[in-house]
């Protein structure tokens, strides 16, 4: 049956007096601080009495009545100190289902608060179930196919060790991120332990099975939650429960050990818990000295964690004892000590070296006079509260401790979350102002196999495959999101399904780079897509430099010679790098023209002799440059890197035509140098010669190459970065090949860096990847 907005009595209209039993009126944990507003008067009330006949003859698909369910789960928040408001939203929750328009109508009966509450549980809920179902689908095949490939039957699993599940395994960490993302409400996750451990307990009352996926992620995650946020019913219930249906032969096992000497154990902890009281007293320490008990899951998981027999667990009994300060602690412990037998290698002080996450007390084993060991943990009355309530709550100790046996490890970051999230339990009113911020940055997205994406708010489909694999990132072009088709650029929300239509081959979208469009918003996705046009473009770049290296080695005659072979005596390490440094005109052809061509024959000494006759410096050659000991010497700047003052310089003595001046990193002098190292001759700048005809500073022409994005206006852009820092542009190389714009521009200058603050402003310009100086 199904409820529209129309059939529901608006609000203020008279409800039937229901009063489920079993309701409290304390908030230790969550403060019923909102039904004071006016739409949520006696909302308990009206939520069972607008549920009850809807959910009385439903069933979940656990077999259970909705409505005892919905009982039940409001009983336990009841129990925990959940408010009114909370116990109501339980109702609303198990309504969505039968209600035609669930948000809309719960919201005008009950407000906005109830309808996005219901909501957001009522889709988690949904998303868990859908995520056992496809996990346990996806285990059973590997398992058939497992068991195809071996042809044998599967190993059996020792009842004295815990089962080893993928399932599990893959389930924890799903469900984890689930509950993660759903956490913006704290009221969601509160809702969702408490219907887990009625489902458990409804599991154990008709002694059915719940399956392996819902015993192991209770176990494993639900049971860990609250225990972070400090809620031990809920915690220790939950955790034997799980295990018993996981582990059913050692669960009896041991809880058929504990029922043998349970009367004998009990009387004998009373008896020992009632002396130490009466010995306190008399030495005037005020003490508050209780058992504590010891739950079956708590015992497997110390036998198995430390290895020990039965008989080895020594804190089966066990006390603790509260005492107003901490020097109390140590009185109660000689007073212990001297009473009982200490076992010295079962003693801890954990008040004078906390652990890490600030738990305080001392643990001491003892015996009695008959043998019998018992533990005995000694805390102030602070740090009590501290353990049990505090941020730094014992769960950090219980599950991922230096001991560290539970098998239960969670991110510090989400452990961070967890105990801030733990604080606002106090005040739900402030859950839908503070809380609500605290995981605006993420959003948790599904794969079609039921896995858990993390994503930045706001990403795409795009950002999405990418996460997946960089692979299907490259190739895709299509998604649908909850069945539907949607462009790439489609915000995702939190708990949708998202699969990727992907072509066999190809690669992103240049328009996916463009941030105006919004294919993309995370880093990672960002990265691969520039990376895949980088490779692109260096595959470009090493085409074009061997296709001119051949074609020089076919003019010169060469075409036997070996690439490799080239590439060494130019001073690189492969042919790769050849062609690489010759398609970014890093190396120019002329520099391997000369290499190849025959040396000829070295000159007289007496011919050089007038370069080595040291004589006094003089003023400056024509081009403005020094050559040190030689007197107004011709010289010539290299065309092939087109130095600048104050560029470090060197020169080489050409044949013929003076004295040719190189930048010091020019990769052309290089190999000059290496092939003819006694033509290379000192040399530097000298001052300004005002040699402009017109009588203004000497200006040399530089060389700026800029690889950029191509699109239209690029050009001008760059021009006009030229004009603004007052350089004369003399010469403009462009080519575009696939979208990469490759510009070589020659421009005017007094000195190199005037060149360095045109290059920095040219590097803001939009699409521009890289400038560098030729």
């Amino acid at each position: 049956m199904k409820r529209s907005l129309a059939t529901f009595p608006p609000v203020g209209a008279p409800t039937a007096e229901v009063a489920p039993t079993g309701l409290g009126t304390s908030s230790a944990i969550v403060a019923a601080t909102s039904d004071s507003l006016p739409h949520q008067a006696q909302a308990l009330m009206r939520a069972r009495a607008f549920a009850e006949p809807l959910l009385a003859s439903e069933q979940l698909d656990t077999g259970e009545n909705t409505l005892a369910h919905a009982d039940a789960v409001a009983a336990i928040l009841s129990d925990i100190g959940g408010s009114e408001a909370m116990q109501a939203a339980v109702y609303l929750v198990y309504t969505c289902p039968y209600l035609n328009r669930p948000q809309e109508v719960i919201a005008k009966a009950f407000g906005d608060n109830f309808a996005a509450l219901a909501m957001e549980t009522t889709k988690l809920v949904q998303l868990q179930h859908q995520a056992r179902i496809k996990s346990a689908e996806v285990q059973a095949k590997k398992v058939e196919e497992r068991l195809a490939a071996q042809d044998q039957a599967l190993p059996v699993v020792s009842p004295g060790k815990a089962p080893v599940s993928e399932l599990a395994a893959s389930q924890t960490e799903n469900v984890r991120k689930m509950l993660l993302a759903f956490s913006r409400d704290l009221r969601v996750v509160m809702l969702r332990l408490a219907s887990r451990l009625q489902t458990l307990r409804y599991f154990a009352a008709c002694k059915g099975d719940p399956g392996e996926a819902l015993a192991s992620e209770s176990l494993h995650v639900f049971a860990p939650l609250a225990n972070r946020l400090g809620i031990w019913q809920i915690k220790w219930e939950m955790e034997d429960l799980a295990f018993r249906f996981l582990e059913p032969h050692t669960y009896k096992q041991v809880a058929r050990l504990l029922d043998e000497k349970r009367a004998e154990r009990e009387a004998h902890v009373e008896q020992v818990r009632q002396q130490l009281e009466q010995d306190l007293q008399r030495q005037g320490i005020q003490a508050s000295v209780e058992g504590r008990p010891k739950h079956i899951y708590s015992i497997v998981k110390k036998m198995r964690g430390k290895e020990l027999d039965f008989d080895q667990v020594f804190d089966i009994r066990a006390l603790r004892v509260v005492v107003p300060q901490t020097d109390d602690c140590y009185g109660v412990l000689a007073l212990v000590h001297a009473h009982f037998k200490p076992v010295a290698e079962e003693f801890d002080d954990y008040i004078a070296k906390p652990k890490p996450n600030g738990y305080q007390s001392l643990h001491t084993v003892v015996r009695d006079e008959q043998g019998r060991a018992f533990e005995i943990q000694i805390r102030s009355q602070a740090m009590h509260d501290h353990a049990e309530h505090g941020v730094a709550a014992h769960w950090a100790y219980k599950e991922a401790g230096a001991k560290g046996y539970a098998g239960v490890s969670a991110s510090s970051e989400y452990d961070a979350k967890i105990a801030v999230l733990r604080q606002l339990l106090a005040w739900e009113r402030d859950l839908s102002g503070s809380a609500k911020g605290l995981f605006d940055d993420r959003i948790y997205v599904l794969t079609p196999d039921a896995a858990i994406v993390e994503l930045p708010q706001g990403a795409t489909a795009v950002d999405f495959a990418y996460t997946v694999h960089t692979n299907l990132g490259h190739r895709c072009r299509g998604a649908r999101v909850d069945g539907a088709m949607v462009t790439l650029n489609t915000p995702l929300q939190n708990g949708q399904t998202v699969e990727i239509t992907a072509a066999k081959e190809g690669g992103p979208s240049r328009d996916w780079l463009n941030a105006d469009l919004g294919y993309l918003v995370s880093h990672r996705a960002k990265s691969k897509v520039r990376a895949w046009f980088n490779a692109l473009a260096m595959e470009e770049t090493i085409a074009r430099g061997r296709d001119a290296v051949e074609k020089l080695l076919q003019r010169e005659g060469r075409t036997a010679l070996k690439f490799d072979d080239l590439a060494t005596a130019m001073g690189l390490a492969s042919a790769q790098a050849l062609f690489e440094q010759v398609g970014k005109d890093e190396l120019s052809l002329r520099a391997i023209e000369t290499h190849l061509r025959p040396a000829e024959p070295s000159e007289p000494a007496e011919e050089l002799a007038w370069l080595k006759k040291p004589r006094k410096r003089t003023g400056p050659s024509p081009g403005g440059v020094l050559v040190v000991g030689v007197d107004s010497l011709m010289t010539q700047l290299a065309k092939c890197c087109k130095p600048a003052p104050p560029d470090d310089i060197c020169g080489f003595v050409t044949r013929g035509k003076g004295v040719s001046i190189h930048r010091s990193d020019c990769s052309d002098f290089a190999h000059l140098q290496r092939k003819s190292p006694d033509r290379v001759i000192e040399v530097q700048w000298g001052g300004q010669t005002g040699g402009g005809r017109d009588g203004s500073a000497e200006v040399y022409p530089v060389d700026v190459a800029v690889e950029a994005q191509d699109r239209q206006g690029l050009l001008r852009d760059i021009s006009e970065v030229f004009a603004r820092e007052k350089m004369n542009v003399i010469g403009v190389q462009t080519q575009s090949v696939r979208g990469v714009a490759w510009m070589t521009f020659t421009i005017e200058v007094l000195d190199s860096r005037q060149v360095a603050r045109a290059m920095a402003v040219v590097g803001d310009v939009a699409g521009v990847r890289v400038v560098r100086r030729k």
